[in-house]
């Protein structure tokens, strides 16, 4: 009987315990209760503006100084469609769908092959080029408007929406390099030369291996371009003041025909036009720009 009881004393000694849950005390969740709490006031802030321009997009002039936080007394499109046709903001928002996807398509191209360059090739002069590109982002745009505005003159594109798109490419194009050198800088080289060992060129190990592998970061920079591109006014307005506007000139110059009386219902449904693009494109890649991100920090 003592060898029995002995055995199961040591049997019982030598079982794994089931690893038991840490309890979180009490005064652990109070800091996660804070910053939940400013979250949703953080929220707030953000969405109720949001909500109140739709609200006010389908009011009168009128209702909305009577009373700008009540609901609109009919949901009425009138105002989208006084936006679109008298106001120009149609015209505006087609010449701003031209304009920035050209561009982004022509930066994103040219970017990644700068940068693919840039960070896989030791040539002369490789470092120096990179740092050109990096001080790019330091000189201030405004600063760029008068030798801008002389270029485009003697290249007969002053006024003229392929002047704007080769503006915009040449705006966006340091920091679409910058962004996509570190992801290129850290692709593995012997997938490269596995590729070259089979044949590939250097175009298809480019284009069908390394451009593929660093998807996540070009779609985070795509989508800082498209925000980037979509609300710049500094330079369409001063390099394309007599072509068709883009959606930011339309919205600085928006009055109503009949002298100084605006139209507000009107102005808040162009705001609705011009912000819905941008809440469309993030809240469809949302959780692939918040993979992106991640992604690129575990390389």
């Amino acid at each position: 009987m003592t060898a029995v009881s002995a055995s199961r004393a040591s049997t019982t000694s030598t079982a794994p315990t089931a690893p038991r849950r840490a309890r979180v005390a009490p005064a652990d969740r109070v800091p996660a209760v804070i910053w939940h709490i400013l979250l949703i006031i953080w929220s707030a802030i953000v969405v109720l503006p949001l909500l109140w321009t739709l609200m006010t997009s389908f009011k009168t002039t009128k209702e909305i100084f009577a009373s700008p936080f009540s609901l609109p007394a009919e949901f009425s499109f009138d105002n989208y469609v006084s936006a679109w046709t008298s106001a120009g903001i149609g015209a505006a928002f087609l010449q701003t769908i031209l304009v920035v996807g050209s561009a982004l398509v022509l930066v994103m191209l040219l970017g990644a092959m700068c940068a693919y360059i840039l960070a896989r090739f030791e040539f002369p002069g490789n470092k120096i080029i990179y740092y050109l590109m990096m001080a790019g982002l330091t000189f201030p745009i405004f600063l760029a408007i008068v030798p801008l505005f002389f270029t485009l003159q003697g290249f007969g594109l002053l006024n003229t929406t392929p002047g704007l798109i080769l503006t915009y490419v040449a705006f966006a194009l340091p920091f679409t390099v910058f962004f996509l050198y570190s992801f290129f800088k850290t692709l593995p080289d012997e997938i490269a030369e596995a590729a070259a060992v089979d044949g590939a060129s250097e175009w298809r190990i480019f284009f069908s291996v390394m451009l593929p592998m660093a998807r996540p970061g070009l779609a985070s920079v795509a989508i800082f371009n498209f925000l980037g591109l979509w609300n710049q006014f500094l330079l369409p307005q001063a390099l394309n003041p007599a072509n068709v506007p883009v959606l930011s000139q339309a919205m600085a110059s928006f009055n109503s025909t009949a002298g100084y009386e605006v139209n507000f219902g009107a102005l808040f449904a162009g705001v609705i036009i011009t912000i819905a693009p941008v809440l469309v494109v993030y809240l469809i890649f949302q959780r692939q720009l918040q993979g992106s991100v991640s992604q690129g920090t575990m390389k």
